[in-house]
């Protein structure tokens, strides 16, 4: 503290007894002034995205068919073998695989902000001054503070 610029140095010529000029020495000392202020340090943007995903499936599906089987009995033409049975077949109905798509909810998902409270501990040095007292001679010194006033 001795060698800090901020130490202000007086000097009071006490030697004229009858000086009644009283000087006056402020001593000061820091305090430290502790704020908050809120700061942004992130920023979220939310957004929901669409992910298409191809998928196959097999379904199996039925049909009508009217067939019409001809088959010979029995051949009159001789060397001549049955052959297998003629068909003909006629499609009358049959599945048709229709297919719609809609959505379902799978999860709700809540957004908010939640506040958290910690405790931080700052260490900072503080300054004061303190009266320093430089005699030159043999002034004969009176330490009041022990006297008791009656």
């Amino acid at each position: 503290m001795e060698n800090d610029s901020s130490i202000i140095n007086t000097k009071i010529d006490m030697t004229n007894n009858h000086n009644k000029e009283n000087k006056t020495l402020q001593i000061k000392q820091e305090q430290l002034d502790i704020a908050k202020r809120w700061i942004q340090t992130g920023q979220v943007n939310i957004h929901r995205e669409v992910i298409s995903i191809d998928k196959n499936f097999t379904i199996p599906i039925k049909r009508e068919e009217l067939v019409i089987e001809k088959t010979l009995i029995k051949s009159t033409i001789p060397g001549f073998n049955a052959s297998s049975p003629e068909a003909i077949r006629i499609p009358l109905c049959e599945e048709h695989v229709e297919f719609s798509k809609h959505m379902v909810t799978l999860e709700d998902v809540s957004i908010y902000k939640h506040q958290i409270k910690e405790i931080i501990h700052i260490e900072e040095t503080l300054k004061r001054e303190e009266p320093k007292i430089k005699t030159t001679g043999a002034p004969r010194i009176i330490d009041e503070s022990n006297f008791t006033h009656s």
